[in-house]
């Protein structure tokens, strides 16, 4: 059976997992943010995340907002496809940014490649703050965020950190 210790698939590839899910959802942010698949194809792009914030180094706190912030956003998609009103689901959407922000910024200051740490803080701190300035702002602002998270990906796909190996079975 499956040891939670031994690592089955490489970093780089948890990376580019999440890249992959959610570069169509940012594209259609631009082109057409009603469009319907969006909301599944985000469900599956935060469930990839999960790997991600196993794998990597932040402390347990950090760990736990980016479990709740995959938890939150799961759960506001659903409630999108659901047809729950839209100001609901985008009020726990938003709950869930403040917590990816603090995961973002834990892991990326932590991280030994300086691309990583730069534009993981600049994404978490964008993430989290639109959050408090959501209601004032339009949601494009909430854009840049969108894009910098799959150059924040796409770096942890080239820059993954060296730990040491996984134990094997």
């Amino acid at each position: 059976m499956f040891d939670a210790r031994r690592h089955y698939v490489s970093l780089r590839w948890l990376a580019l997992l999440p890249l992959v899910l959610f570069l169509p959802a940012v594209i259609a942010f631009f082109v057409d943010p009603d469009v319907a698949w969006g909301e599944y194809l985000g469900v599956f792009f935060h469930l990839s995340i999960l790997f991600l914030v196993s794998r990597l180094d932040a402390a347990p706190w950090a760990k736990a907002a980016g479990y709740g912030w995959v938890a939150l956003d799961v759960l506001a998609g659903i409630l999108m496809i659901n047809e729950i009103a839209y100001d609901t689901a985008w009020a726990v959407r938003l709950g869930g940014h403040v917590l990816a922000g603090v995961w973002i910024v834990s892991s990326s200051l932590v991280s030994r490649a300086w691309p990583v740490g730069a534009v993981g803080v600049i994404t978490g701190l964008w993430l989290a703050g639109y959050s408090f300035v959501g209601n004032v702002l339009p949601e494009s602002f909430l854009r840049p965020a969108g894009i910098l998270i799959l150059v924040w990906f796409a770096f942890l796909a080239i820059f993954p950190p060296t730990s040491a190996p996984a134990p094997s079975a």
